[in-house]
């Protein structure tokens, strides 16, 4: 998430938004372009977000003149922005207000366009087309390293299974990217990116001498972090998981394990630094795809290993069982995929002009003030990430106890499965759809508009509300055919507790999507600060609940309840961001008709997720829950969940669901 940046003159020009993800299930997340919206004249427009064709796309001498036709005045240019969406200048958050700016109580009309001016492209469709359109283009590279990033995780369970061992593969793969979002990851993405644009477009060079030295920090830095994170290996394992530092065998493996990929922190900064070079640069295409090739040389990597061993069902491997051999031949592909991942970068740098070289000259360069800046992103990724090291000692513990119990499937690795299977319909819905519009968000908030802010924000939640409420019912319906599907390397057993896993996640969906979407409106207004207060409440009540889960409930429903404990923690922290947004903007922010929208989406979904249940419930009950029965209850029942939703939300006059079949049908009819 993007915080804001300092200038030498003072004052905050803008950044922009990433993943974000959460590495490595994406992208990272997501870089932002404007929509087309009817009261503003010149929308961008952006050039080949993929960043793929057929010759080397060449900078343009203002590779940002795009972002500012919207905002042309008299009064001097808009403030900058980043090919992810820009900030506009506002106070500092550390400034202590959260008042609007003066200029939100009577905004200058803007005059008429010279002359000069390039006409607009004509625009096809209303608002919510526009927006639809550029979200469908921009989730593409999403989706896709979402899918491998997927089959990357089914390979991990049938290679490894749903018990210790796979826990400790995915305690040890835990480490990097945690260590990387809480030392430099955070920052470098709210703060020296932004700086990075910045320089870029004012900066006789393009920015090139301020790349370099980002870039030379960011290996320094990363570099040195790598040797003292694979030499404390130990200590960070004991601190994810108690429970498997305290089994010498799990302990060794994973150790080992985290030896290996320790390492990818380095290339993780390095690949984030080199993305955003060329994001800036007007190229989206490579940040996006290139997590697909590390996904790639881990799919590879496990297939190898299952070759070798064959499954942990037939196989049965264990912490105690499986080789050095095949613990080293894991751990150097997953270090290979990061480094495969970050060098492919190289090429696209090349074509866009962009020449490497190690500047070592930092001082007197703003890196020292914007690091300073960072202060509050870096602490609302702690705060995320303490919660995060709680509930894996949590899981872990019930896990390993469970399956002494007989009840495999209910430890880390079936958290993260799941987990990873429900956040996809937000990383590739809601974050395209709020890529979209926050560039247009911010801009309205920099010129004072609170009446734009409110309108857009208002459309982002209902219009990402459309798939992502149903989709957290049909979770709840058919979550169990869903797993045993996906996971019956498992074994039966295994994979129906990650489907009580994902039922209990479920509904959680929607107030997850739509806290994302209103903490976009705080960062809009360059307040990081409110975002980070909110991560705490949400951080605090979740490791609250999450602890009365492990008190009260047997070891096999432990991490069920730690799932819907996470949906209830966002549930109170969307409420408490909704609220301080309100204060902030000092207006309503159409609440009525976005509750309204919600009211509707949900009674659509209610019967659909009754009968699509029933449905996939009697399917297996004739077929089984094998390959057959589940892809058929699957089918079948997502068939009946989809068809009554759709019929259902027609009758009740969803508009943000005629919006979107009538984008889809256009697209298909060309």
């Amino acid at each position: 998430m993007q915080a804001p940046y300092d200038r030498e003159d003072g004052r905050d020009p803008g950044d922009g938004d990433p993943q974000a993800d959460p590495y490595p299930a994406g992208p990272y997340h997501h870089q932002q372009h404007p929509y087309q919206q009817p009261q503003y004249q010149q929308p961008y427009a952006p050039r080949d977000p993929q960043g793929w064709s057929g010759t080397p796309q060449q900078p343009q001498q203002d590779a940002f003149a795009h972002l500012f036709r919207d905002q042309q005045s008299p009064a001097g240019p808009g403030p900058a922005q980043g090919p992810g969406g820009g900030y506009p200048a506002q106070p500092a958050p550390g400034a202590g207000t959260l008042a609007p700016a003066p200029a939100a109580q009577q905004p200058p009309p803007p005059p008429p366009a010279p002359a000069a001016e390039p006409a607009p492209a004509p625009k096809r469709g209303g608002k919510a087309a526009g927006i639809l359109r550029s979200s469908a283009i921009m989730a593409a590279g999403t989706l896709v390293s979402r899918l491998t990033g997927f089959v990357r995780q089914l390979v991990l369970v049938a290679a490894l299974g749903a018990a210790v061992l796979g826990d400790t593969y995915t305690v040890a793969w835990a480490l990097p990217s945690m260590i990387y979002i809480l030392t430099i990851g955070g920052g470098l993405n709210s703060v020296f990116v932004p700086q990075l644009v910045r320089a870029m477009k004012n900066d006789d060079d393009g920015g090139d001498a301020y790349a370099n030295r980002l870039l030379t920090l960011v290996m320094v830095v990363l570099g040195g972090l790598v040797i003292a994170a694979v030499l404390a290996a130990p200590l960070l394992v004991r601190m994810m998981s108690a429970k498997i530092a305290d089994d010498p065998a799990a302990n060794e493996v994973a150790v080992t394990f985290a030896r290996y990929f320790l390492p990818t922190i380095f290339f993780m900064g390095v690949h984030v630094v080199m993305g955003q070079i060329l994001n800036a640069r007007g190229s989206f295409g490579p940040m996006m795809w290139t997590p697909v090739l590390n996904n790639i040389v881990v799919i590879f990597t496990f297939g190898m290993f299952l070759w070798v061993y064959g499954t942990q069902r037939s196989s049965e491997l264990g912490v105690t069982t499986i080789t050095p051999e095949g613990v080293r031949l894991l751990g150097i592909g997953t270090l290979l995929g990061l480094v495969v991942q970050a060098l492919s970068m190289i090429p696209y740098l090349r074509a866009a002009g962009f020449r490497m070289r190690l500047r070592f000259d930092w001082r007197g360069h703003g890196m020292g003030k914007a690091a300073k800046l960072a202060k509050w992103t870096v602490l609302f990724v702690f705060a995320n990430q303490a919660g995060l090291v709680v509930i894996t000692q949590f899981a872990t513990w019930a896990g390993d106890n469970a399956e002494r119990a007989g009840f495999p499937g209910t430890g880390f690795i079936a958290y993260n499965s799941a987990l990873l299977i429900w956040q996809m319909p937000q990383a590739i819905i809601t974050v395209s759809v709020m890529a979209a519009l926050l560039p247009r968000i911010s801009r309205s908030a920099a010129d004072g508009d609170t009446a734009a802010v409110r309108d857009d924000l208002s459309h982002g939640l209902r219009t990402s509300a459309v798939a992502i409420v149903p989709i957290g019912f049909a979770f709840v319906a058919l979550g169990i055919p869903m797993c045993t599907l996906l996971f019956g390397s498992a074994g039966d057993e295994g994979a129906r507790s990650f489907g009580y896993i994902l039922m209990a996640f479920g509904l959680g969906l929607i107030p997850f999507s739509a806290q994302y979407v209103v903490l976009r409106a705080f960062y809009a207004y360059e307040d990081t600060r409110t975002p980070f207060y909110n991560t705490v409440i949400v951080s605090a009540a979740w490791i609250v609940l999450s602890a009365v889960s492990f008190v009260t409930l047997p070891d096999r429903w432990v991490v069920a309840g730690i799932a819907f404990s996470y949906g209830i923690a966002y549930g109170l922290g969307v409420s408490v961001a909704w609220r301080r947004l309100r204060a902030r903007m000092g207006t309503d922010l159409d609440g009525a008709r976005v509750v309204r929208t919600y009211i509707r989406l949900a009674g659509a979904s209610i019967p659909a997720a009754l009968l699509g249940g029933g449905a996939g419930y009697a399917i297996t009950g004739a077929l089984g829950h094998g390959t057959i029965g589940s892809l058929a209850a699957l089918a079948g029942g997502g068939a009946v969940l989809l068809a009554v939703f759709y019929l259902t939300a027609r009758r009740m006059r969803v508009e943000e669901l005629t919006a979107m079949v009538g984008m889809v049908r256009s697209r298909l009819g060309r």
